[in-house]
Formats: structure tokens, C-alpha cells, sequence
């Protein structure tokens, strides 16, 4: 498939009539004053979830005790987009450090322990058994200190402030910043794509199994359409979760690949067990996605390892 030429950059259009020209426009996640207005509320959390959101907040805090500094859902939940026994649940738990850790840099924020994060995954298991409301359950753990870092501001600390809603203590968000769709957070959030291609042709190598096939094509696809927005967000101005129309933008600035975004994002809703498809994203889409990345916006100022 010929690559983007640079040199026309903002003359193509994503597929469709005006109307889906009207639809990428209208509602762009900003607040009045221009910057990423925080996504989701647990006002929008569908009746049908609500006692699992309910229980959720009482076992994060029965499991964590006085370590639990706060608690946030992300994802369809609180954006009000999820479906019964098709949705997961999604929550990021924020602790306290256990206390000084000798030897530990104290200017790198402590990482929860095994402990700790052994908890959470039979947190997460018992929720998602307890549940037919949910298919899975995924629980994000971190310090408070490391989201309110530096080095995290506009990945993390982004995150947090724009997509997670509180649920239970102190909203990390009023320590930090607002921001804007700008050429920066593009970098800080998504500029390491590079870094997971060798993993990703690792894990390809390796998945015989085609259930394992499915959760890789999925997580990829993710990956890659979420990536590909925010390469253009910037020039589109604005922010969506909504991964289609997330799709639909980026071919306004990149025909040359809308049709294979297009296809990431069903992958991303539907997955698929083709080895084909993981080597188009570890060999295809990904480095070339990378390479138009760093060109635009340059590398992760912190790379994840």
C-alpha cells in the first residue's frame, strides 16, 4: 500500500458524504476554554452496572485498607457506552507507598509491590466471576507518587485527569494540569511505538493458540488505532475515545491507510485468530505508523521499557 506523501497533508478526506464530514467535526472533547474536557461521569453508568460499580468500590477498599489513596473507572462504564455481558470493567487504583524503601531513589516514586498487585488481579478475577454484566475485568496499579510525577504529567497524569473518573478518595486530577490536544501530549502518550514492535513479532512467534491470537489481534488493534489518532489530533484539535470515528479522522489525513485503520478498529470491537493480521500490524502498520510518528512529533521523553 503506497505511504502518506507529506507533501499533501490535509488534502484527502475520510470516506463519506458531507454528513460523516459533519459528524468528525461536531463534538471534539473540548471545554470552553480549549482544553480535553475529562470523558466520562459516574452520572453516565448504565443501570445495569451500577451495584457492580458499587461493589467495586467497597473491595478496593476492603482489599487495600488505609494503602488506597483513590480509585477511578475508565473505559464504556463511565462513559456510558457499555454493553451488558460485552464490556469489561476497567479501573486504575492509585496507593500510598508502604514508606521508604532503603536504597530506593527517592526521586523515582516506589512501584507497588507483587503483593499488591497480586491482589488486584483476584480483584479483578472475583468481580468479573461475581458478574455476568462484565466479560473481564482489567485493573490498572499505581503509586499516587508516580502519577503525579514529572516524568508522567502528559501519559499518566494525562489519563488520569482526562479519561478516569473518581470513584472513591482524593481526585488526583486537582493536582494537575488541563491540557490541550497538542503536539506534546501526542508525543508523551503514544510516542513509543517503536519500543513494542520487537515484543509484539516476539509474541506472534509464539501464539499457537488461537485464543491467544484473538487477545493479541485485539490489543494491537487498540494500540494502533489509538496511536494513529493521536499522530493527527493535533491538527484535528480535538480528543475521542470513540475508536471508529477515531478511524474516520485519521483518513481524513491519510487516505493511504483509512482502509486499514478502518479494519483495526472492527478488530479492536471483534477480534480475529489470522496470523496474517498480527504481521500486518508488527511488520506493516506498526513501523510505518512509528516512523510517521517520531517524524511529526519525536520521540517519548520516557519511554516505557
Amino acid at each position: 500500500m503506497p505511504d502518506h506523501d507529506p507533501s499533501r497533508d490535509g488534502e484527502g478526506g475520510a470516506r463519506g458524504d458531507s454528513g460523516t464530514e459533519r459528524d468528525l467535526e461536531r463534538g471534539k472533547g473540548l471545554d470552553s476554554d480549549g482544553f480535553i474536557a475529562r470523558e466520562g461521569s459516574l452520572g453516565r453508568v448504565g443501570a445495569p452496572f451500577a451495584p457492580l460499580v458499587d461493589d467495586a468500590r467497597q473491595r478496593v477498599a476492603d482489599t487495600y485498607g488505609p494503602r488506597l489513596h483513590s480509585v477511578y473507572l475508565y473505559g464504556s462504564v463511565p462513559r456510558g457506552t457499555a454493553r451488558p455481558g460485552r464490556s469489561d470493567l476497567d479501573l486504575l487504583i492509585a496507593l500510598h507507598p508502604e514508606g521508604p524503601i532503603p536504597g530506593h531513589d527517592s526521586t523515582v516514586p516506589a512501584e507497588p509491590s507483587d503483593a499488591d498487585r497480586a491482589a488486584a488481579h483476584a480483584l479483578g478475577a472475583a468481580l468479573d466471576a461475581s458478574y455476568d454484566v462484565i466479560d473481564g475485568a482489567g485493573i490498572l496499579l499505581y503509586t499516587a507518587g508516580r502519577l503525579l510525577s514529572g516524568r508522567e504529567r502528559f501519559d499518566l497524569g494525562w489519563f488520569v485527569a482526562c479519561l478516569c473518573t473518581p470513584l472513591d478518595g482524593e481526585d488526583l486530577a486537582a493536582r494537575l494540569p488541563r491540557y490541550r490536544p497538542d503536539s506534546l501530549l501526542a508525543r508523551e502518550t503514544n510516542g513509543s511505538l517503536e519500543l513494542r514492535l520487537p515484543r509484539w513479532r516476539r509474541q506472534n512467534a509464539a501464539a499457537g493458540d488461537p485464543a491467544e491470537r484473538a487477545r493479541l489481534s485485539r490489543a494491537y488493534a487498540r494500540h494502533l488505532v489509538r496511536t494513529a489518532f493521536t499522530l493527527v489530533m493535533p491538527r484535528w484539535g480535538g480528543w475521542t475515545s470513540d475508536l471508529e470515528r477515531s478511524a474516520e479522522i485519521f483518513a481524513r489525513y491519510y487516505p493511504q491507510r483509512g482502509d486499514q485503520l478502518r479494519a483495526a478498529a472492527a478488530v479492536a470491537r471483534v477480534p480475529v485468530t489470522d496470523p496474517a493480521v498480527l504481521q500486518e500490524y508488527a511488520d506493516d502498520l506498526g513501523p510505518w505508523l512509528a516512523a510517521e510518528y517520531t517524524r511529526l512529533h519525536g520521540r517519548k521523553s520516557w519511554p516505557e521499557s
